[in-house]
């Protein structure tokens, strides 16, 4: 089904509501059931079918986007590369600022501070090496898993 030539319009993305409003009452017109002549009561129906896709500019674009994806063979998908351990780490941490930077940087501070504020209570409480080095783990690793979400997302993601 292609609505815009069942409105006689050509397809296209940037058609106004009132170009498509004036295809829809021509067409209306000559081919209503009620006329003298007895219309066309299924050309009639594809356009108000057709007009009621074509109505508002967010469903003109998707059905000129169904049209074109009807038309044009879909292309393969482009090969994708893995990069290599060493350059996927360095990768990271050259984009690491600006994740940081258009990510949530206030709440990632807040958890920063925290975590060294809990690291300097543990290693100054006087416990022994053992409660200190899994406190320092707990809290390294609960500022690894919860910063995450305060980032940036990457590019290309």
């Amino acid at each position: 089904m292609n609505p815009f030539a069942d409105l006689g319009l050509d397809a296209r993305p940037d058609l106004t509501d009132a170009q498509v409003r004036d295809a829809w009452r021509a067409v209306a017109a000559a081919t209503h059931p009620d006329r003298d002549d007895g219309g066309n009561p299924g050309a009639y129906a594809a356009a108000s079918a057709a007009y009621a896709a074509l109505r508002t500019p967010w469903a003109r674009s998707e059905a000129y986007a169904d049209l074109l994806a009807r038309t044009v063979p879909a292309a393969p998908p482009p090969a994708v590369t893995v990069p290599r351990p060493a350059v996927r780490a360095l990768r990271a941490v050259t984009l690491a600022p600006a994740r940081v930077r258009h990510g949530r940087p206030g709440i990632l501070g807040l958890r920063v501070l925290g975590a060294a504020l809990l690291a300097a209570v543990a290693l100054h409480s006087g416990a022994g090496p053992a409660p200190v080095a899994g406190t320092l783990t707990g809290v390294a690793a609960w500022l690894l898993l919860t910063a995450r979400g305060d980032l940036a997302p990457p590019p290309g993601r």
